[in-house]
């Protein structure tokens, strides 16, 4: 699918040049980057020429479901990035979209909620209440500019944080500009929580397979019931934590919570806090909370880190480094496998989320074991249920020289081509799907057994 040679919305431009094999950032804030095979943007330059306005509006471009292909109903479960722009995509092609989603409003995780469950810190009990994960100082780790779907670039706008790394909160802002822009409220069902989503076969369908999802709106308990000939599971995967198997967690008496519900550092302040988990959030924390407790004390799985890492530890007196955990005790202590020990007031885990799906029935077709989620046919399509289920943002990061996060424009690029790809011709794509799953089957399964990161995108697996 070629992109839109010239784009705009609002005060701002960009436009497409010819892929050039180099990535380079100016000293003028004119910045380039790869989005595609065959193209790159090139932005914040003072004038340009020629410029075409991106449609606005309903997908912006007229319906492409021809006369021979009749128009699907579509259900899309979540209205966070992915499920926004799969929506925005499945109308463009003139299917019947429905999103469902358990929030008040659109944005997924970067829908910031201050107010979390105290009673449920470990996030343990099922079903889980909704909210995001995000703590309120999280700011993006890549650049604004890698971050805007290639429609609608992520600029910055007056009196809003106009940082090249922004808050969530602007993130939140750019979401609801697209979901504005192209007129996706009106797809949405909000605070509407989905129970099941399971296959069905019915004679008056003929040979097609249909879906049923349940639903039932907040603070209500009719359960609504309606049939789709597809479902776009995009509901995420960073709401489910993820727990350590430490002895002594159950008994141990003071405060424990997982990243997940943590929003600020006051409450832990002038206390010892054990932070377990060395990634991303477990780094962020540890600095964040330098500045308010005693001492911050990071449980890692290696204490090989990084040189920018290991100069920032130093700078602080009350942030020490550790292994992994052996053992707590009811009062208080937290003993290292290599034998230190501190008597510490709470303990932070950040130690990721697991992908979960409740709500879904596969009969055992799609399934999820050790953090991984499969089969799916470019971590997309399970191979015989292609084109009616899809999974919408399943990669946690993309492998490549810039950095290792999933931004935006390259899961809209590479889910774009393979959702309406399958749409348009899904019984030709289904054969297609199995035989390159089978040609690659050997290959799959010792790439899962290998690798812990198995949900990474890989770059050359984008469609050109």
């Amino acid at each position: 699918m070629s992109l839109h040679p010239t784009i705009s919305h609002g005060a701002h431009e960009a436009f497409i040049l010819p892929f050039q094999p180099t990535v380079s950032c100016g000293a003028h804030a004119t910045f380039y980057f790869k989005l595609s095979s065959s193209s790159i943007y090139l932005m914040n330059q003072p004038t340009l020429t020629n410029i075409r306005f991106a449609p606005k509006g309903k997908g912006g471009k007229k319906n492409m479901v021809s006369e021979k292909r009749q128009p699907k109903h579509v259900c899309v479960i979540g209205a966070g990035p992915a499920g926004l722009v799969s929506a925005r995509e499945l109308r463009k092609e003139g299917h019947s979209v429905v999103v469902l989603e358990q929030k008040h409003d659109i944005g997924g995780q970067w829908l910031y909620d201050p107010i979390v469950e105290i009673e449920d810190a470990l996030g343990r009990i099922t079903p889980l209440k909704v909210h995001s994960s995000m703590y309120a100082s999280l700011r993006l780790m890549s650049p604004r500019e890698v971050m805007g779907f290639t429609d609608f670039p992520f600029f910055t706008k007056k009196g809003r944080d106009m940082r090249r790394f922004p808050g969530h909160r602007e993130v939140y802002l750019y979401l609801r500009d697209f979901c504005q822009w192209f007129e996706l409220r009106e797809l949405i069902k909000f605070n509407t929580r989905v129970e099941y989503v399971g296959m069905v076969y019915n004679i008056e369908f003929g040979s097609d397979m249909k879906w049923v999802v349940r639903s039932k709106e907040e603070k209500c308990e009719t359960v609504n019931e309606e049939i789709f000939d597809a479902v776009v599971v995009a509901s995420g995967h960073y709401s489910q934590p993820t727990m350590p198997t430490i002895k002594g967690i159950d008994t141990w008496k003071r405060n424990q919570i997982h990243s997940h519900v943590y929003r600020v550092p006051e409450p832990f302040r002038n206390e010892v806090v054990v932070i377990v988990g060395g990634s991303f959030s477990g780094q962020d924390i540890s600095l964040e909370l330098v500045d308010v407790a005693k001492e911050v004390h990071l449980s890692v799985k290696s204490l090989e880190l990084s040189e920018g890492l290991t100069k920032v530890i130093t700078k602080y007196q009350n942030l020490h480094l550790h292994p992994q955990i052996d053992n707590l005790f009811e009062d208080g202590r937290v003993l290292f496998i290599d034998g230190s020990c501190v008597v510490a007031d709470s303990i932070i885990y950040c130690t990721g989320y697991s992908y979960s799906f409740p709500f879904l029935d596969t009969k055992g077709i799609v399934v999820v074991d050790d953090g991984r989620v499969g089969p799916l046919y470019e971590h997309t399509f399970p191979p015989s249920l292609a084109p009616s289920l899809s999974f919408v943002g399943i990669p946690k990061k993309y492998c490549d020289k810039y950095g290792d996060h999933c931004d935006f424009p390259h899961l809209e690029d590479w889910r774009k081509v393979l959702c309406i790809t399958a749409l348009r011709n899904s019984i030709m794509n289904l054969e297609t799907y199995r035989d390159q799953w089978d040609d690659h089957i050997d290959e799959l399964l010792q790439e899962t057994l290998e690798s812990p990161h198995f949900t990474q995108l890989d770059p050359e697996a984008i469609p050109s």
